[in-house]
Order: structure tokens, then C-alpha cells, then sequence
């Protein structure tokens, strides 16, 4: 009798057979997309870092640019509009980004950056902003 038991089983096969595959299949997808989001998750933050790093560059470099007119005949030390503008619009297209350059209330350059992120697991773009601003402060004596 047992041996006839034995055939039917083999015959039939083990009703689990196979759910192992599945489970191995699930698995895979699930750490692929964790993967995914880890990849495109830091290179968008990379993006954001670089855009804000290139904000900020861009006005100090703005922020820079001294009227040595006055500055030498003893006027008062001012930020040479004009020159702070192209320095700024100057770094920006050196770092690869595009963005404006305008000046703020109180005399401080304001420089916004907005730069493209290309994800690698799923398509179409994702744009990242950088924001900064500065001011021109002179401490004499």
C-alpha cells in the first residue's frame, strides 16, 4: 500500500512546488526598486547641492565686485552693480547653470538657480532650485 501512495505523490507532485520561484521573483523587484530610489534619490540630491553650491558662488562672486571708483577717491566702499551683475551671470554659465540674478531690498544680490535632473529608473526630468544672496558688508577703523 505504501508503495502505491509513494507513485500517487510522484505522479501528482509536491503542492508547494514551484513557491519558492515566485518568492525569489518578488524579492528581486522589490530590492531593484530599492535600488532605484537610492540611485535616483541621491543623484537628486547631488543636483540640489549643486545648484544651491552654484547660487551661492555666484553671489559672493556678485558680492565681490567693488566700485573702486569710490572706493579709491574715498566715497564710501559700494558694490558696482553692473560688474556684480556679469560676475554673477558669468560664474552661473561657468558652472553649466542657468538662473537670475536680481538685488534684493537691501542692497544684497539674490541669485536663483534651477537645474535639471535626469532620473535613471523612470522617465522624464525633475527640476531642482538653489536660492542665495549676499551682501556686501565693510568693517573699517
Amino acid at each position: 500500500m505504501t508503495g502505491a501512495i509513494a507513485r500517487l505523490r510522484a505522479r501528482r507532485g509536491h503542492p508547494e512546488e514551484g513557491s519558492i520561484t515566485l518568492f525569489v521573483a518578488v524579492a528581486m523587484v522589490c530590492v531593484f526598486l530599492v535600488i532605484a530610489l537610492v540611485v535616483d534619490g541621491g543623484g537628486k540630491l547631488r543636483a540640489l547641492n549643486h545648484a544651491q553650491a552654484s547660487a551661492q558662488e555666484a553671489a559672493r562672486a556678485g558680492a565681490d565686485t567693488v566700485n573702486t571708483g569710490q572706493a579709491i577717491s574715498g566715497d564710501g566702499i559700494t558694490i558696482d552693480r553692473e560688474a556684480a551683475q556679469r560676475a554673477a551671470t558669468a560664474y552661473l554659465a561657468h558652472a553649466g547653470v542657468t538662473g537670475t540674478v536680481s538685488w534684493g531690498g537691501d542692497g544684497s544680490i539674490v541669485v536663483d538657480v534651477t537645474e535639471i535632473y535626469t532620473p535613471v529608473s523612470w522617465p522624464g526630468t525633475a527640476a531642482v532650485t538653489g536660492h542665495a544672496s549676499a551682501k556686501l558688508i565693510v568693517q573699517g577703523g
